[in-house]
């Protein structure tokens, strides 16, 4: 496949809208009454976040070459889904591609799309063994606790630091088959919610359910940037997922540019024009 560049960097602006280039190097600030945070380019993040009132450290994560060749994996499949490249070098370069997978798509071919390329991630064979012969063992609990541990292995490079941690079952139980991401990555540097919903959560609970055998739960926090992965849990149908029903965030790039040319409708918006 011939790779093309995808000249999103060239869009003209909306009005006297900033251009894309302007764009990444302006700050947008969402606030909440308890919580303020910076929505900037991967490049000028920062290390704090606020929690209760007080400005605390959150941990960063540190890369290494493994993480690299899961960065590129994962880029290389997008651009075969998408059918163009970005000029764009590493993460950026990854979420520009990430945004391509919207474009031209309705939600339910952006979430069949991002379903491929998880599978595409995987050699062939081992999602069907894996789901014939481990998560069957111990009512699926065992299935569960090892991808949490996987997940928490191979997937910092896309979310940041996240750890296991113990979560409680439909049947009273609990289980350490939880996975808390501090501060999702992916979510900060997409500004949005659509493409946290629909290119991330739904996707992924949608993989591990029908290629794995593995009912999951992702449950994002779109104050604090969290998300609490819980292994074994089935997620809500859609209309009763509240996050479905998001309002988009004040930083979000989309919402942002709408604004100077409807600015009524954006604002009565119930929800993320990208859910």
């Amino acid at each position: 496949m011939q790779n093309l560049y995808h000249p999103l960097h060239l869009q003209k602006p909306l009005l006297s809208s900033p251009t894309t280039n302007q764009f990444q190097n302006i700050k947008y600030f969402c606030k909440t009454p308890h919580f303020r945070v910076s929505c900037s380019s991967s490049s000028s993040s920062s290390s704090t976040s606020v929690k209760d009132g007080e400005l605390v450290a959150r941990s960063q994560y540190k890369p290494t070459w493994l993480d690299d060749f899961f960065l590129n994996s994962f880029r290389k499949k997008l651009v075969e889904e998408v059918g163009w490249e970005s000029k764009k070098e590493g993460y950026d370069g990854m979420m520009e591609l990430v945004n391509g997978l919207m474009i031209g798509r309705t939600t339910r071919q952006t979430n069949q799309a991002a379903v491929r390329i998880l599978r595409s991630l995987f050699p062939p064979f081992l999602l069907e063994l894996y789901r014939m012969l481990i998560t069957p063992i111990g009512g699926g609990r065992v299935a569960a606790m090892m991808v949490a541990r996987v997940t928490v292995f191979t997937c910092q490079w896309l979310m940041g630091s996240c750890s296991i941690n113990s979560i409680d079952l439909p049947d009273g139980s609990s289980c350490q088959s939880g996975v808390l991401v501090e501060r999702c990555k992916y979510l900060e540097e997409s500004k949005c919610v659509g493409i946290c919903v629909n290119t991330c959560k739904i996707p992924t609970q949608t993989f591990f359910k029908n290629h794995m055998g593995i009912p999951l739960l992702m449950e994002p926090n779109f104050t604090d940037y969290s998300c609490q992965f819980k292994f074994g849990i089935a997620p809500p149908l859609p209309e009763n997922d509240s996050a479905l029903k998001e309002p988009c965030l004040d930083c979000c790039p989309y919402a942002s540019r709408g604004r100077s040319e409807s600015l009524t409708r954006m604002l009565n918006a119930k929800q993320c024009p990208r859910s």
